[in-house]
Formats: structure tokens, sequence, C-alpha cells
């Protein structure tokens, strides 16, 4: 599988310092790999959709057409709001 980060989570990404944009970073690879690893867990209220934990982080994602598409990435508290949710 490829990953791809929609604007939103790509313009989060690139505010962060470098330590946190790093290790993000290699999460989101390891998110590649056959099967994916990570922290991954199917959210309860949103069919369909995945969240990857990374330290206080959140990336939020779906598969689409056998790819990931990461939507979102926020620290927790932020991350699971109503606003935040990505559309297909």
């Amino acid at each position: 599988m490829i990953v791809y980060l929609r604007k939103t989570a790509t313009k989060y990404l690139d505010s962060l310092n470098k330590a946190d944009r790093d290790r993000i970073n290699t999460a989101l690879i390891n998110l590649e790999k056959e099967p994916p690893q990570g922290d991954i867990e199917k959210m309860t209220d949103q069919p369909g959709r995945f969240r990857l934990r990374v330290g206080s982080y959140r990336a939020l994602f779906h598969i689409e057409n056998n790819n990931i598409v990461i939507y979102n990435i926020e620290p927790r508290g932020q991350a699971y709001k109503k606003k935040n949710r990505g559309k297909k």
C-alpha cells in the first residue's frame, strides 16, 4: 500500500518541530509495509476509518483503492473533534 497525505495533514506535519515530524514520518513509512505496522485501531464512531497513534499525535486515515489516505494529523485532544472528520 502507498500512503497519501491530504493537504491539511501535510500542512500540519510541516508545522511540527523536526523531532515530532521525523517520528510521524517513520510511523507513516511503517504503514506501507505488509501488513501495516504501528498502533492502529478502527474508529468506533466512523466505519471504514482508522487511527494511527504516534505518541501524543493521531494520524486519522481510511483505505481507498488499496491506498492509505491520511486526512488528519493532530494532537490526541483535537484529532477526534467533529470538525476534523475527513470526507471520502
